[in-house]
């Protein structure tokens, strides 16, 4: 027998160590963790959804809410009214002018034979009128009309999509021009500081001081209304906030070591200002834009309240809110329109609050 000691042959594999959660959580950069942080808000990350979905419904709103069909076959041809305008001719009737796609002689002869049509989710557009509505306006919810119609005959689910829609796009504008301006403007009092400073800060305050309202009722007398004009007047005095924001951020990280070594390398301020300062001063920005966008919807809604918003007959939350005050048995109005207002506000606040504790370093994962 051999003295020597069997070796197996067989070698069981080592497992690879498994990176700790908290190495993994270190090398994702600042977005993605900014970014799990807030799903973990789960009602931030749900209002985020909600609201998203309600915006996209909006854009298309021409498919869910209109009073034209989408496709018509009729006698063997294929129209889409949706996109295109057609005499009454096309389809039978006696008139070159429009086709009322309400009528119901008209609905009766894309129905009959072989035709068909296919019309949206509900029948009414923005301006659609329910002239074959039995009730006098403002006609209460029926199956004819989900959330009934205004004084003008107006279906209310139609003008709450469009309406909404206004909102949410009027929100947007002025948020994005606020910001531009703001930053720009807070970034410069910030880094330069020093006389520029103080010359922008006096004429912030004189800026400040100025009436609003009475600018905005002065030029609504003035000029014919439009959302051109609200915009570009609103967008004058929106920007004050954010820019004291901006340049508390740049006051700050001008004096940060990063800076002074790329000053000492000779990198211009302009490169210095939007290549190392901005990505770091960008947290009160955008924890910002929510709120920002609250505040421009109800100022929109004020405005067309107080009659000095969009023109006549363009779908508004606060012209329904206007109805509704005067309509006071009429409580279809005022209910679904603040319904719809106290969501999109809610949704706007949850969003924001979630993104502030996403985006405060203070806050370390978990």
């Amino acid at each position: 027998m051999s003295g020597s000691i069997p070796v197996s042959s067989s070698i069981e594999p080592v497992a690879a160590p498994v990176p700790p959660a908290a190495a993994v959580q270190a090398s994702q950069s600042p977005a993605a963790r900014a970014w799990r942080r807030f799903r973990r808000n789960r009602l931030g990350f749900v209002s985020l959804v909600v609201f998203a979905t309600l915006v996209a419904v909006s854009l298309f709103a021409e498919l869910f809410s209109n009073d034209r069909p989408i496709v018509v076959r009729y006698e063997g041809g294929y129209y889409f009214p949706l996109v295109r305008d057609y005499p009454e001719t096309t389809f039978g009737g006696e008139f070159p002018g429009g086709v009322d796609y309400q009528d119901p002689a008209i609905r009766a002869r894309l129905t009959s034979g072989g035709n068909w049509a296919i019309y949206t989710l509900n029948p009414y557009g923005s301006k659609t009128m329910a002239y074959w509505t039995p009730t006098p306006f403002p006609s209460p919810p029926s199956s004819r009309n989900w959330l009934g119609t205004d004084e003008r005959g107006r279906d209310m689910v139609a003008q709450l999509l469009y309406g909404f829609r206004l909102s949410v796009l009027f929100g947007l504008a002025l948020t994005a021009i606020g910001v531009l301006i703001g930053v720009v403007t807070g970034a410069i009092q910030g880094y330069f500081a020093g006389k520029t400073d103080l010359a922008f800060q006096r004429f912030i305050e004189i800026w400040s001081s100025m009436p609003e309202l009475y600018l905005l009722i002065i030029f609504s007398a003035v000029f014919a209304p439009s959302v051109a004009l609200l915009v570009v007047l609103l967008s004058l005095f929106g920007w004050n906030v954010l820019s004291d924001y901006v340049r508390a951020e740049f006051l700050r990280n001008r004096q940060m070591d990063y800076v002074k070594a790329a000053r000492a390398l000779g990198v211009g301020n302009g490169r210095i200002m939007w290549r190392h300062i901005m990505p770091n001063s960008m947290t009160p920005v955008v924890t910002f834009l929510p709120f920002r966008m609250s505040a421009a919807i109800l100022a929109l809604t004020s405005l067309d309240f107080l009659g000095l918003g969009v023109p006549p007959g363009t779908p508004s939350l606060g012209e329904l809110l206007s109805q509704g005050k005067i309509n006071i048995d009429a409580w279809w109005i005022s209910l679904s329109t603040f319904g719809v207002l106290v969501l999109t506000l809610l949704l706007l606040t949850f969003m924001g609050d979630a993104l502030r504790d996403a985006l405060d370093p203070r806050k370390a994962d978990r």
